[in-house]
């Protein structure tokens, strides 16, 4: 396997890193974590124990990924985004007893493919992230993202429709319900909240 670490990175040796893969300075990547073929984990990076990314996936500097988060194919994760796993957190017990890893139950991030969580956006578990949508810069999500969803503002909503080329969506004159890529001229159909990409 060929795959390039930079010496300041920590890959622990049950991680499994896919072909191509770049880790840069400062990274870490825990046990049994599996990375795909084609990733960069940028500077700074966490990425937890067990976490699953897929192929051509991208992680930039100081991006948080915590277990048991899954990001699929092509997900991009923009600079200090933050992925949680834990609904209820305390440094402690209702004793004041400190917690340790199997006092609580983690719960996961799912972005799906070719999903983007914009610089500084938290996910907040357990929430999904739809296929191809896109998180605004500084957005908090705490409930699932549609396919296709540009999502803003604290907590985050919908407040448009973008493509697969990440540009906002526009609706078709005439054609309610009809949306249009600008860039790629591919069309999609809402229905009833959801929007579904023409084949």
């Amino acid at each position: 396997m060929s795959f390039r670490v930079q010496p300041t990175a920590q890959v622990d040796e049950a991680a499994t890193v896919g072909d191509g893969t770049t880790v840069w300075d400062l990274a870490q990547i825990r046990e049994d974590a599996r990375l795909g073929t084609g990733c960069i984990i940028g500077r700074g990076a966490y990425v937890g124990p067990g976490v699953r990314i897929g192929d051509n996936v991208k992680l930039q500097n100081y991006a948080l990924v915590y277990e048991p988060a899954v990001l699929e194919d092509g997900v991009f994760v923009g600079p200090a985004a933050v992925l949680t796993n834990d609904y209820f957190p305390r440094s402690v017990d209702p004793q004041g007893k400190l917690k340790r890893g199997d006092d609580w139950t983690a719960v996961a991030v799912v972005v799906a493919e070719g999903a983007s969580l914009g610089a500084r956006s938290v996910c907040v578990a357990p929430v999904r992230v739809g296929r191809w949508a896109l998180v605004a810069a500084g957005a908090v999500v705490t409930k699932d993202v549609p396919d296709f969803a540009l999502v803003a503002g604290v907590p985050a909503r919908r407040i448009g429709w973008v493509g697969r080329a990440g540009v906002r969506l526009v609706e078709r004159d005439g054609e309610p319900g009809v949306w249009e890529c600008p860039e790629t001229g591919g069309l999609f159909d809402e229905k009833d909240g959801q929007l579904i990409e023409r084949a």
